[in-house]
C-alpha cells in the first residue's frame, strides 16, 4: 500500500493560507495512506485526536532541517512504510530531501512553493539552498506564472523542467451565499452598515493600512461603511494607531484571529471583500496567491485584489472583482465606492465569481494533481 509522509510547519490549529492548503490536502488522502509530521502548537492534542490519520508533533515550535529533525522524519518514513514525501512548504524543509531519500528509499519527493520562496530565489545565499531542494526532489510545485519564473531561475533548468502547477482550492459547499451572517453582524455592531471585509494576517504585505486610509474617502460617499478586519498579527498595534490618527474608531472593527471553520459566516456578513496586498522589499516579499480571495468569491462577494505576486490569478478582473494598486488608497476607495453604491453590479460580480470558483478551484482537483505527482509513475 502506498503511503505519504507530509512534513510541514503549516498545519492546524495554526491558522493561515498554507495551513488551510496542507490540511485540505491531508484530509483527502485515504486515511491509511498519510502520516503528518509537524511542529508543536497550542491546542494541537484536541485537534489531532479528531483526525483519522496519525499526526506526530515534534516538541519544537518550528521544524528546521537539522540532523535531529531529519533523523526523526526518516524514522517516521520507515516506521509507517512511506514510499513518498510531500513538503507542504519547500523552503527550508525541502533541504531534508536528499538524506530522506538516501536513508529511507522513498520513491517520490514533492516540495510545494508558495510566496516566500520568491525571497529565497532572489537572495544569493538562499538561492543556492533552493537549488539544492530542486535537485533533490522529483517535483517542485508553483502557484502561478508570477512565482514560477523566479523560482525556476533559481533551481536550474533540470529541476525547472520537473516543475508542476499545484494550486489551493475552495470548499464551495462550506463557503456559499445564503448562510446566516446575522450573528456576526450583531456581535460586532454591524447591523444596517455596509461591510468591507478583509480576512488575513495583520502584516504589512496584506495592505490593511491602505484599506484604512481609503476608508476616509469611502465614508464621504457611503457614511455607514465599515471595515471588518479578521485576523491577528504583529501589525495590529500600528493599524490601531492609524485608525485613531484617521479618526476612524467607529469605522474599523478588529475581530481578531478566528478559526477557519467560522469564516463562512464572516463572508456572508459582508458586502465586499478587499485585501490590497502589495509587493515589498524590492520584490523579495510577494503574495503567493490568496485563498481568502477565492473563499470570498465562493461566498458570492465581489473581490478587490492587490497587484502582488499571484494574487491577480484569483480574480477575473472587471468580471468577478478588480485588481488594484495595493499602495493606492485612492484606487482602493474608487473601486469600493463603486461596488458599495451599486449593489446590483456587486451582486452580479459575486455570482460570476462563485460560478468560476466552483468550476475551476475545487479541492478535489488539487488533490488529484498532488496524488499524481506523488505516484511512482506520475
Amino acid at each position: 500500500m502506498s503511503r505519504t509522509l507530509i512534513v510541514t510547519n503549516d498545519f492546524p490549529p495554526r491558522q493561515g493560507g498554507i495551513e488551510t492548503f496542507v490540511h485540505a490536502m491531508a484530509t483527502r488522502f485515504p486515511h491509511d495512506a498519510v502520516v503528518v509530521y509537524t511542529s508543536s502548537e497550542p491546542g494541537a492534542p484536541a485537534h489531532d485526536a479528531a483526525l483519522p490519520f496519525p499526526v506526530i508533533r515534534d516538541p519544537a515550535p518550528m521544524l528546521l532541517p537539522t540532523p535531529r529533525i531529519t533523523s526523526r522524519a526518516a524514522a517516521l518514513a520507515r516506521r509507517y512504510a512511506c514510499d513518498s514525501v510531500w513538503f507542504g512548504a519547500a523552503a527550508p524543509l525541502g533541504l531534508m530531501a536528499a538524506r530522506l531519500r538516501r536513508e529511507t528509499g522513498v520513491a517520490r519527493i514533492v516540495a510545494t512553493t508558495h510566496g516566500h520562496e520568491v525571497w529565497w530565489a532572489r537572495t544569493p545565499g538562499a538561492r543556492s539552498l533552493l537549488r539544492r531542494i530542486g535537485a533533490a526532489t522529483d517535483a517542485v510545485t508553483y502557484l502561478g506564472a508570477s512565482t514560477r519564473v523566479p523560482i525556476a531561475a533559481a533551481i536550474g533548468p533540470a529541476a525547472a523542467g520537473r516543475m508542476a502547477r499545484l494550486v489551493p482550492g475552495v470548499d464551495s459547499e462550506a463557503f456559499r451565499p445564503g448562510l446566516d451572517g446575522r450573528a456576526v453582524r450583531e456581535r460586532y455592531g454591524l447591523a444596517g452598515r455596509r461591510v468591507i471585509l478583509c480576512a488575513a494576517r495583520l502584516v504589512p504585505r496584506k495592505g490593511q493600512d491602505t484599506l484604512i486610509r481609503a476608508l476616509t474617502q469611502i465614508r464621504r460617499r457611503v457614511p455607514d461603511a465599515v471595515v471588518l478586519l479578521v485576523g491577528g498579527g504583529p501589525y495590529e498595534p500600528r493599524l490601531r494607531r492609524l485608525v485613531t490618527a484617521e479618526a476612524l474608531d467607529e469605522g474599523v472593527v478588529f475581530a481578531g484571529a478566528q478559526p477557519h471553520w467560522t469564516l463562512p459566516a464572516f463572508y456572508v456578513a459582508a458586502d465586499v471583500f478587499a485585501m490590497p496586498c502589495r509587493t515589498r522589499r524590492r520584490g523579495l516579499e510577494v503574495e503567493g496567491l490568496g485563498i481568502v480571495f477565492l473563499e470570498a468569491a465562493a461566498a458570492g462577494l465581489p473581490v478587490l485584489v492587490g497587484d502582488s505576486g499571484g494574487a491577480p490569478d484569483t480574480v477575473r478582473d472587471g468580471e468577478t472583482g478588480h485588481v488594484i494598486d495595493g499602495r493606492s488608497p485612492d484606487a482602493v476607495a474608487e473601486r469600493l465606492i463603486a461596488l458599495l453604491t451599486n449593489p446590483e453590479a456587486a451582486r452580479a460580480m459575486g455570482e460570476k465569481g462563485r460560478a468560476w470558483v466552483a468550476e475551476e478551484w475545487g479541492w478535489d482537483r488539487s488533490y488529484e494533481r498532488l496524488a499524481q505527482l506523488l505516484a511512482r509513475d506520475p
